[in-house]
């Protein structure tokens, strides 16, 4: 997967391409999100590896607007919505959707966009630690030999 860059450097386009991606996948599992025989805790799991692994590979590496934060905060509540239903309003006496907070309190998970955050935390300090390392070089002579050792 490369990154589809305007002549603006912005990534808007591939963004959206990713969640027509991920949406694709998730309308291509749909059989398995409709059924009343698999449990939610099932196709949650469902959802964090494929959708979410499909929609977030490499994002960790962009740079991220507000823009792309919410349209991809947006495509995550949607199909939590489809994921867990319409819930019972007992004072009202209908059926309603969840409500963002309600999605968060059930789901019990973090956000896409708090685990891209995540990531890129785990990134930097893999690139941390990578630097880190000493090289030191040996002299033979005319040649020369590079070791790299650990602090």
């Amino acid at each position: 997967m490369g990154v589809i860059l305007n002549e603006d450097n912005n990534h808007k386009i591939d963004l959206q391409e990713r969640i027509k991606n991920a949406d694709k996948t998730f309308f291509m599992l749909q059989k398995f999100f409709r059924s009343k025989n698999i449990s939610k805790k099932l196709k949650l799991r469902l959802k964090n590896t494929t959708i979410d692994k499909t929609l977030t590979y490499t994002l960790e590496t962009w740079i991220l607007t507000m823009r792309d934060i919410n349209q991809i905060n947006i495509f995550e509540r949607k199909v939590y919505r489809r994921i867990l239903g319409p819930v019972y309003d007992n004072k009202k006496e209908n059926w309603r959707i969840l409500t963002n907070k309600e999605i968060y309190a059930t789901v019990k998970k973090p956000t896409i966009t708090e685990t891209i955050r995540l990531n890129r935390v785990r990134w930097f300090g893999h690139g941390r630690k990578q630097n880190s390392q000493k090289s030191i070089i040996y002299e033979f002579g005319n040649n020369k030999a590079e070791r790299q050792t650990k602090k």
